[in-house]
């Protein structure tokens, strides 16, 4: 009797079957352009930082103006304030110089919070100077408008009484506002001091003591 033999099953054959198989796995992929980026923007607000802290310390101390000051007025020690500000290369008025300010007149009117330069102010007052006076006004409510200041440039007109003989007629064309005094809380009325030519001085002066002066505010020619 035959006795047939079985082929041996191969163990290895057996392993190599697409159930022992391992699923493949992807190699990892490389962003050196995400990286470089990364670098760039660590280094990048690192140099910002130390720019800030930089120019942090390039900062000088400049004059600041807090009231109106009028074209050929004298700065008051008052009207000025020290400020920090950043090197610009502008020529600004350093804090050091105030009494050089305060002893000049500014060459144009200058508004509050302007920061001064050395071209606002000159060392004589072309308003102050030879054939100008100033004349002091007590105004009655009607004869000025509110909200008149120092620097302001006004009309001074001669407003006859009822019992003067003569016409309304302007005294003086462009008047500066030296100083302005209290004013009533209308305020529509109150004390000014005006710089007008020393020829017509007297004849304004005469006119407001009898109540016949009223002024008109000039926006324009500031």
């Amino acid at each position: 009797m035959r006795t047939s033999e079985k082929p041996a099953v191969n163990a290895a054959a057996g392993l190599s079957g697409p159930a022992s198989r391992k699923l493949p796995v992807p190699p990892r992929e490389r962003k050196p352009a995400l990286a470089a980026l990364a670098v760039l923007l660590i280094l990048g607000g690192a140099l910002a930082t130390t720019l800030l802290v930089l120019n942090s310390g390039d900062r000088v101390s400049a004059i600041r103006v807090t009231q109106q000051i009028g074209a050929g007025q004298k700065f008051p020690p008052e009207a000025l304030e020290e400020v920090k500000i950043a090197e610009t290369g502008i020529d600004y008025v350093s804090w050091s110089q105030r009494q050089q300010v305060v002893n000049s007149f500014a060459a144009v009117t200058i508004l509050p919070g302007t920061l001064l330069t050395n071209q606002m102010g000159v060392r004589a007052s072309t308003e102050l100077g030879e054939g100008k006076a100033t004349v002091g006004l007590a105004l009655k409510p009607g004869q000025m408008p509110a909200g008149i200041q120092q620097g302001d440039r006004v009309q001074v007109i001669f407003v006859p009484s009822r019992s003067s003989q003569g016409q309304t007629r302007v005294l003086a064309s462009s008047a500066l506002v030296f100083a302005s005094g209290d004013k009533s809380r209308s305020g529509n009325s109150g004390q000014i001091t005006v710089v007008v030519d020393s020829a017509a001085a007297a004849e304004i002066a005469a006119f407001a003591s009898t109540g016949e002066i009223a002024v008109a505010e000039l926006p324009g020619a500031r």
